[in-house]
């Protein structure tokens, strides 16, 4: 008994282990709605609820019917969520209420339906996925017809296309299906008593989608659909259980394709067979060393016999082995078929002693499957196996004829090794003369090949016969023990020579599927770091180009489904230009989905193969070729490459298309927030103080009427100007960073002392900073700054205006410089600190953000900018900001700091002014850290 392979036994533990986390998911599975899938699903609900199993419904829709609705009795309901969709509520499932809840066990109706805009996921079967993931059973229903592999197919059959669908990986993943199954009969006789839609609702969808014909068709699409699902189990249950015996639970055929010029004959005998007996099939091709030297046209008809096999409605495969019959049997008993069918040999009694045919050694391999051997009567086109002239030989470089010089070469191989044995006859003996043939042999084989090494075999025989066994110069022989040498010898020879050719030639079949697979390696990984279209059309063509010798394009559709060329640096070594291109048949390979061209059924005389990029979701494109040697794409393996490096491509063109989406949906949501954001401001934060001038005119128009008082009068004329101020406030925020977003601002850098920017800011924040203690902290020695001054001032400004919104009145400001070293760079920190409630945390990055305010909810005014200003001021003289909270005794939070650093690498030149050169008094006091009071502030003035 073979022992189990290590690595499948880990595979297998883990794959239960990522089970058991899992939550199990079982599909009630129907062919059309109507069939009572709620409603089985239920009654098993209510099963698992009598068995002490916490069960809650997330999501039913009963369509009104009593029945289901009366199954509900009992039953815990979640709540739905309401969304808001253009003016309407609408109600869904609740996801985070179901992950809140945790049940044993959870009901989730219509897993195809698509979830309605603002939910956290575009379809439910992404939220039964997080239940999953979280541990939690889920019982879901489907339909046949909302599956993604036969979408089509049912649209096909029922003129009707479903757009909600769910992937097949989805259904295949699920770890119970059930199938509800209906006749049609009845399920119309359901539909006419009213109990699946509305009267009217019912004689409508009984005309158009409910016909006879389609519920008949749809019910076969379920049942075979369960029916693979069934067979999958058991032969993944058979693999992990090492079963080797065929369990003929279902009928399934292989049918050997060989070089012969019966393969056609047998393939169409092999379709009537499975059609007969309602079986699927499967044309098997197995290349043997053997048959991998086959010439191109015995190559050619094994390619059409599989093809034929294909549009016969057959799967294929082409294998790789040293023996064709132990090989199928091998695949048979992994895919668990039934029977094989193969050619009955034709061979002569002789014949079948030396080799059996592939037919009788399946009979005596194959012991628990059936095996049909067919009389195919040959089809009088080409040559056979025996008049097709083998090739023995392969060139260096790779398969090919052998080049007539090669015997050339083995005849002068025989001559040296001859006149070296002549040297030394006297000193060796005869017997040990015949080592230097059979390396001589050993050198041709492996060198030239099959056929020279078989020459260079008889031609050593007979050279020792002749020019050294007695008598010499002579074919006869004096003694007859030479006759054994000669025969030993030619055996011997002719063995090194055939296990050298072969070895050599396996050697090089290794080599070439190193090659395939280093480049399909080399392709996938740059695929995988491209980030753009463009990036996946250079790597897709340079190594499409460079693998198959040829010039390739990659076609791509436009918005309205039309087939384009998009080309951004041509490399005319293997780029197809304009010219060489069909875009006709490029628009049919991506409509049809199936490929044309050179090499297919389609269009065969065109010069260039177009292949479809599929991809799981839908096709991406087109890939067309025109190789330079068109035989290096008639052998399976490259034909396989080839697929593989197209999936590869359509694979990285749906990612990079996908992460376009999210991208742009990220934008759309940021444009949409920062939209509202501004409609906000504008509509409160402008119309605020809008309302206020309006009022306050108002009111000072009636007292020019009525004659109050001038200190009244006053008063007002203040108040508008101060609600004039405060919008003028908002609006200079806003026009700073539209100017500044959009690079509209150029610095005006000049060589300034930091504490004149600081007292111009402090002047012109007097009626903001009215009284409040400012302490300014700046060091005598602090080098000039290279800086846009007046930028800088409306820094300043900006944090001295947040801080005194977001403090108590009369709480103390300090303003502190210092130098500071970070990275090897000289700057100057400046931090700004108040004596407030602190940041919110998780705010000291955000609060820099546009449209983003210290409190979510608040009366005090502004739209969030003013902070993002200053950010976008630093970074445009080349520094970094920062924000966060001041601690003091036992970790109270006793305030906000703001800081941001400004290179100061640069020294001024020679004609700056002096640092000696200081401001006024005042400023002088505020520079060497005394403490003021804002300046007071005249109501009546500016």
């Amino acid at each position: 008994m073979d022992r189990p392979d290590p690595d499948e036994l880990l595979d297998r533990i883990q794959r239960d282990k990522e089970k058991q986390q899992r939550g199990r998911l079982k599909v009630f599975f129907g062919a059309s709605a109507g069939v009572g899938k709620t409603f089985a699903m239920l009654q098993a609900a209510r099963r698992q609820q009598e068995e002490g199993a916490d069960v809650v419904v997330g999501i039913i829709e009963t369509h009104g019917r009593k029945e289901t609705i009366a199954l509900l009795d009992g039953l815990e309901i979640l709540p739905l969520a309401r969304h808001e969709y253009r003016g309407h509520q609408l109600s869904e499932f609740d996801i985070d209420a179901a992950l809140a809840r945790r049940p044993k066990l959870i009901l989730v109706d219509e897993l195809a339906h698509s979830n309605v805009q603002g939910a956290r996921h575009l379809k439910r079967w992404q939220d039964v996925h997080e239940l999953l993931d979280a541990g939690i059973d889920v019982y879901t229903t489907v339909n046949v017809q909302h599956l993604e592999s036969l979408n089509d197919i049912v649209g096909q059959i029922t003129g009707i296309r479903v757009w909600e669908t769910v992937p097949e990986r989805v259904f295949d993943g699920a770890d119970e299906v059930t199938l509800v199954d209906l006749p049609a009969e009845e399920l119309l006789d359901r539909m006419r008593d009213g109990k699946v839609y509305l009267p009217q609702q019912a004689e409508h969808a009984v005309r158009n989608f409910f016909r006879k014909g389609n519920l008949i068709a749809l019910r076969e699409l379920a049942l075979r659909r369960t029916a693979d699902r069934v067979d999958a189990q058991m032969r993944e249950y058979r693999a992990d259980q090492s079963i080797e015996r065929i369990w003929q639970a279902r009928e399934r055929l292989i049918v050997c394709v060989g070089p012969g010029p019966e393969a056609p004959v047998l393939v169409r005998a092999a379709s009537r067979l499975a059609t007969s007996i309602k079986a699927d099939w499967i044309a098997v091709y197995v290349e043997t060393p053997k048959l991998q030297r086959m010439p191109d046209d015995l190559r050619k008809r094994t390619l059409d016999a599989l093809k034929l096999a294909a549009e016969l409605g057959a799967e294929t495969a082409t294998l790789d082995g040293t023996d064709a019959a132990q090989t199928l049997v091998a695949y048979a008993r992994m895919r668990n078929v039934s029977r094989l069918v193969a050619g009955a040999s034709a061979r002569g009694r002789w014949q079948r002693l030396i080799v059996p045919p592939v037919g009788e050694q399946l009979v005596q391999n194959a012991r628990d499957i059936d095996v049909t051997l067919m009389s195919a009567a040959p089809e009088r086109e080409g040559r056979n196996m025996r008049t097709g002239a083998p090739s023995f030989a392969v060139a260096p470089g790779g398969g090919g004829r052998l080049k007539p010089q090669s015997y050339f070469y083995a005849l002068a191989i025989c001559g040296g090794i001859t006149v070296v044995a002549s040297a030394f006859l006297h000193h060796i003996a005869l017997a040990n003369l015949v080592m230097l043939y059979l390396l001589g042999v050993i050198f041709a084989a492996a060198r030239l090949g099959r056929g020279p090494g078989v020459l260079l075999s008889f031609l050593s025989v007979a050279a020792f016969d002749f020019f050294f066994v007695p008598p010499q110069m002579t074919f006869a022989v004096s003694d007859t023990q030479y006759v054994l040498t000669f025969f030993v010898m030619l055996l011997t020879s002719l063995t090194i020579s055939h296990l050298t050719s072969s070895l050599r030639r396996q050697a090089h079949i290794a080599t070439m599927r190193e090659r395939r697979t280093s480049a399909m390696y080399a392709m996938s990984r740059e695929l995988g770091a491209a980030l753009t279209t463009g990036q996946i059309i250079e790597i897709g063509t340079r190594h499409v180009g460079e693998v198959f010798h040829a010039r390739v394009a990659i076609l791509l559709p436009d918005s309205a489904e039309k087939i384009w060329q998009k080309v951004e640096e041509p490399n005319p070594a293997v780029m197809l230009d304009a010219q060489a291109l069909d875009l006709d048949i490029g628009q049919w390979v991506y409509d049809q989905q199936k490929p044309a061209g050179r090499g297919t059924d389609t269009l065969p005389a065109t010069d260039a193969l177009y292949l479809p990029l599929r991809a799981p979701m839908r096709t991406r494109g087109v890939l067309a070729m025109i190789s330079e040697q068109t035989s290096d794409l008639a052998s399976p393996e490259q034909q396989r490459m080839l697929d593989a490096f197209a999936a590869q491509i359509a694979l990285a063109l749906e990612r990079v298309h996908y992460v376009e989406i999210a991208q742009d949906a990220l934008i759309n949501m940021e444009s949409e927030r920062l939209r509202n954001s501004l409609l906000s401001a504008i509509s409160h934060d402008l119309r605020t103080p809008l309302t206020a001038i309006v009022g306050f005119a108002s009111m000072l128009a009636e007292q020019d009427k009525s004659g109050v008082p001038a200190r009244t009068t006053s008063e007002v004329v203040d108040a508008i100007h101060e609600e004039a101020l405060r919008m003028n406030g908002l609006v200079t925020n806003l026009l700073d960073m539209a100017r500044l977003e959009a690079g509209g601002v150029r610095l005006n850098r000049q060589w300034s002392m930091l504490e004149e920017v600081v007292g111009a800011a402090l002047g012109a924040c007097r009626r903001t900073l009215a009284g409040r203690p400012v302490r300014v902290h700046v060091p005598p020695d602090l080098p000039l700054l290279q800086l846009d001054a007046v930028l800088m001032e409306r820094l300043f400004v900006n944090l001295f205006e947040n801080a005194a919104k977001y403090t108590p009145p009369g709480t103390p400001l300090t303003i502190d410089a210092t130098p500071a070293h970070d990275g090897g760079r000289k700057y100057v920190k400046v931090c700004v600190d108040d004596s407030g409630p602190g940041l919110p945390p998780g705010m000291e990055t955000r609060v820099f953000d546009k449209f983003t305010r210290g409190e979510k909810e608040s009366a005090k005014a502004g739209i969030g900018l003013g902070l993002a200003i200053c950010r976008a001021i630093v970074e445009a003289h080349g520094g970094r900001i920062g924000a966060e909270n001041r601690t003091g005794t036992m970790g109270k939070i006793i305030g906000a700091r703001f800081w941001f650093m400004l290179p100061a690498d640069e020294t001024p030149p020679a004609e700056a002014p002096p640092a000696e050169l200081w401001p006024d008094d005042g400023e002088q006091a505020a520079s060497t850290g005394g403490a003021f009071p804002a300046p007071a502030v005249d109501p009546a003035k500016p």
